[in-house]
């Protein structure tokens, strides 16, 4: 039986150690909580993963090491580092392969559909530290391979969509958005991460480099109203946030402050190229309004 770690215990995580459950695979989840899903395949372990010596002794053993987990948003240039370390110890240690769960900010802005293969260009420090984890765990000699998200949606999501847009528009309230509303923008759902995750460890070609996950490319107003429609709730009602609402709420909470480097990107749409993903390892995007369905 092939026994996989998970470091992480939210939706794409939770989701992932299901597939492997399902398909007969022994998984050890490990969070700070000791949280995650109920299968008589699913071991939840609490412990600390920026401690080596202790990931390693869950570690040993493992086909494969999965990694969702991250630092608060606001301390992943001073964290993020100590965690990504912490791994790639363990991952040293006990001759596991690696996948690793990251997202779009390292390649920083651009003007065309991003892959795969594009520069790591962020210059801010959230986009920094996401592509030196993957520089690092690349350099490293390390089995190693980068799924890539772009912002999830879908049920178990927590991203601007899911906290700023799905609560307000299922109530019929003002949604107030800090992104254009009718720009294109690409979004993952958690189903779909997970299956590329597991794809991803499952295929010798897919090591020694990133993959995106399939995406759905649509504005942000477009996605509340297919929402909103499926839900029988009323035309959604939204506003663009701008850059001094998230100053002003900067003083509040150090998350709204941190929202500048990456949602700011006036007139550029984001749009994600997964092709190679459906070509070589068979994932594709589930239909939108699937994904939707789940939230109502």
């Amino acid at each position: 039986m092939k026994f996989h770690v998970i470091v992480g215990r939210g939706a794409a995580a939770s989701k992932t150690a299901l597939l492997l459950a399902e398909d007969g695979e022994r998984v050890r989840m490990i969070s700070r909580s000791g949280g995650g899903p109920d299968h008589p395949l699913v071991e939840k372990v609490a412990a600390d993963a920026t401690d080596a010596d202790r990931l390693t002794e869950l570690a040993e053993g493992a086909d494969t090491l999965f990694t969702t987990a991250v630092p608060p948003y606001h301390t992943w240039p001073e964290q993020l580092p100590i965690l990504t370390a912490s791994l790639l110890t363990a991952v040293k240690r006990t001759g596991t392969a690696y996948v690793m769960l990251g997202n779009m900010y390292a390649y920083g802005p651009v003007d065309r559909p991003v892959a795969p293969d594009f520069p790591l260009a962020a210059t801010g420090p959230k986009g920094r530290a996401r592509a030196r984890a993957w520089e690092e765990a690349a350099a490293s000699g390390v089995k190693v391979t980068e799924v890539r998200a772009a912002q999830f949606y879908g049920a178990g999501a927590f991203s601007v969509f899911s906290f700023m847009v799905q609560r307000p528009v299922l109530e019929g309230r003002l949604a107030l958005v800090p992104q254009e509303l009718d720009v294109p923008h690409s979004y993952s759902s958690i189903g779909d991460t997970a299956r590329t995750l597991v794809a991803a460890s499952r295929d010798e070609q897919a090591y020694g480099r990133a993959w995106h996950v399939p995406t759905a490319t649509l504005s942000v107003r477009e996605l509340a109203r297919r929402l909103a429609r499926l839900a029988g709730a009323p035309e959604p009602r939204m506003e663009e946030m701008t850059e001094r609402d998230l100053t002003l709420l900067g003083f509040t909470d150090p998350l709204w402050g941190e929202m500048h480097e990456v949602l700011i990107q006036p007139g550029h749409p984001f749009v994600v190229d997964f092709s190679e993903t459906e070509k070589i390892l068979g994932v594709g995007a589930t239909p939108v309004d699937d994904v939707l369905r789940e939230l109502i």
